[in-house]
């Protein structure tokens, strides 16, 4: 084999080659495996030969990387100067995702309070009975504390059946006046169905201070109902029995769909039943330390599945956590 006479080819089939395949068919010809400079390589037996080899090898190689970047630098070149952009064309749209229904409405109740300058608590969803019962007004006797309804970890220690423990826990901590929404996940023994989840959300609500009558419980769930289902709503109550409050009231809106008319949403009554509500039992005062003479109160609870029900004419709330986007995504 003659190395100058080789190198001279090898560089002028390089030279030739008008595309990257064509560079590729040269590389395998000059220093692929089977080539005449790899075989001569493996035949060497003497130092001088084989670093004469090797230098040319070395140069067959940087040779064929230079006109690689060569002919690729054209290729991009060529393909750009025959390229244009419409910059002005709109970009493909990015889908983006958003806050869940149940979310969006835990924060429009979040934003009402804190307008009215309440507190929003978040509280523990693992509670022992006596703040979850027992500093609740719950008797012994009451269905709440059965095994059968609640999901108890232990003799003492439950998942929360509401979001009321957080009141108590701040009432203990705080001298009047107090005004407080606690919002989270609760849970019960529940079969799920239609309108029943063994977890769902509820937003709790407590006033403590001098001079609180229902009138100020009415107002104040006129202006939630209000925020809530438009501005015309009206607020009714009807007597009920809570162990946490006395008196009792269930609070009533009026339907924002047919606005009082009666239609399926309402069951043809004009109103829907929206949670529990009344003054502020003052057995309860016994467990934080107030004084029932010096002060008054009052406390609600609203469940927020059934507010997004109402509102959006859902049919089944098991619909909000089965992540089907087609329904989700309308909200």
């Amino acid at each position: 084999m003659d190395p100058q006479a080789l190198e001279t080819e090898a560089h002028s089939a390089i030279a030739a080659a008008l595309s990257v395949s064509e560079l590729d068919a040269v590389r395998v010809q000059f220093l692929g495996r089977n080539a005449e400079l790899p075989q001569a390589l493996r035949k060497v037996r003497d130092r001088e030969t084989g670093m004469t080899l090797n230098a040319l090898r070395q140069r067959l190689d940087e040779a064929v990387n230079a006109r690689r970047d060569e002919l690729e630098e054209q290729a991009l070149t060529q393909r750009l100067s025959g390229e244009t952009v419409d910059v002005t064309l709109p970009g493909y749209p990015v889908p983006r995702g958003h806050l869940h229904l149940i979310t969006q409405i835990r924060r429009e109740i979040e934003d009402v309070f804190l307008g009215l300058g309440y507190a929003v608590l978040d509280g523990r969803e693992v509670e022992t009975t006596y703040y979850n019962f027992t500093a609740l007004n719950l008797p012994e006797w009451h269905p709440a504390r059965s095994p059968l309804a609640s999901l108890f970890l232990d003799e003492d220690t439950v998942l929360r059946t509401e979001t009321s423990p957080a009141q108590i826990h701040v009432m203990e901590s705080t001298r009047p006046p107090v005004y407080v929404v606690s919002l989270g996940r609760v849970y019960r023994r529940d079969t799920p169905d239609a309108t029943h989840s063994p977890i769902f959300h509820q937003v709790e609500g407590l006033a403590v201070d001098t001079g609180i009558t229902l009138a100020d419980l009415k107002g104040t769930l006129l202006h939630l109902m209000r925020a809530l289902f438009g501005e015309e709503r009206r607020v009714r109550f009807r007597t009920h029995y809570f162990p946490f409050t006395e008196p009792s009231l269930e609070p009533d809106v009026s339907c924002f769909l047919c606005d009082g008319g009666g239609c399926s949403v309402c069951k043809h009554s004009g109103w829907i039943e929206m949670g529990g509500s009344g003054m502020v039992d003052p057995a309860v005062y016994g467990y934080v330390g107030y004084d029932p003479e010096q002060v008054s109160g009052f406390a609600f609870g609203l469940g927020l599945e059934r507010i997004a029900m109402l509102r959006h004419g859902l049919p089944d709330l098991r619909q909000l956590w089965e992540n089907d986007l087609r329904l989700l995504g309308q909200f």
